[in-house]
């Protein structure tokens, strides 16, 4: 179950991994609320929620066990769907994340204005709104390189719960229950990664117990920019979780 990263959804983040993966796994993939296709909710803007709608859909497809792949953001929804759905859980491949985003006083600084981006976002009115979203599209598409089709998927994301994603992704810690973990666990690190740095993501691998680091010589967009190092190595991950199952 493909868990993308914040301020895209499935189909950007995982685009150039689908048929690799889907060889070599089954696959399935879902937008979080606020993001693409995903759920449209009044409510604020909630990683635990994100993690119950997995279970849901779970649920609803009638799968008894799955193992999250979860990139960035969705590396944390991951890690709070074990905490929170732990028989529905085989296995975790936690790739370009940690146990937390907020580690230094600049990230703090950060976070906590995304927090406050986020409760002036639900007064703002809509044409300043949709100047923002321009403002923001054009930035990612220049990080991602993807134009017409990268338009039309960002132009789906939700501005408002995008901030409040943010300031839910500053707030998440999993310190104090990383080393809980008791499913097979691969964690894909980015050896380059300014986003999330590497070495929180070497930290939230030395945490849980048995886990197995495959690394990747890329900043935190190469699954998108450098795909032909990026996808073998998440590929690798992911059967590897999958052939420790029950092992």
């Amino acid at each position: 179950m493909l868990l993308h990263g914040w301020t895209v959804n499935a189909d950007l983040n995982f685009w150039r991994a689908y048929g690799p993966l889907s060889q070599a796994v089954p696959l399935l993939a879902l937008d979080h609320r606020g993001h693409g296709r995903g759920i449209r909710s009044a409510e604020r803007f909630g990683l635990a929620d994100c993690a119950d709608d997995v279970a849901a859909l779970a649920c609803q497809l009638g799968l008894n066990r799955i193992v999250p792949v979860g990139y960035s953001m969705g590396g944390l929804i991951a890690q709070l769907l074990w905490q929170r759905h732990r028989s529905l859980v085989a296995g975790l491949v936690l790739a370009s994340t940690a146990r937390n985003f907020k580690g230094n006083p600049g990230d703090r600084v950060y976070f906590s204005g995304l927090r406050g981006l986020a409760a002036a976002s639900r007064v703002t009115p809509l044409a300043a709104r949709a100047k923002i979203s321009r403002r923001y599209l054009k930035s990612k598409l220049r990080a991602l390189d993807l134009q017409a089709w990268g338009a039309s998927q960002l132009a789906t994301l939700d501005v408002a719960k995008m901030t409040e994603a943010g300031a839910a992704i500053g707030d998440f810690d999993s310190r104090r229950w990383a080393a809980d973990i008791d499913v097979p666990t691969a964690v894909v690190v980015t050896t380059r990664d300014t986003k999330v740095p590497t070495a929180r993501q070497e930290a939230l691998a030395a945490a849980i117990p048995g886990a197995t680091t495959l690394r990747v010589e890329g900043d935190h967009h190469c699954i998108a920019t450098a795909p032909d190092r990026y996808v073998p190595v998440l590929v690798a991950a992911c059967q590897q979780v999958a052939s420790r199952i029950d092992a």
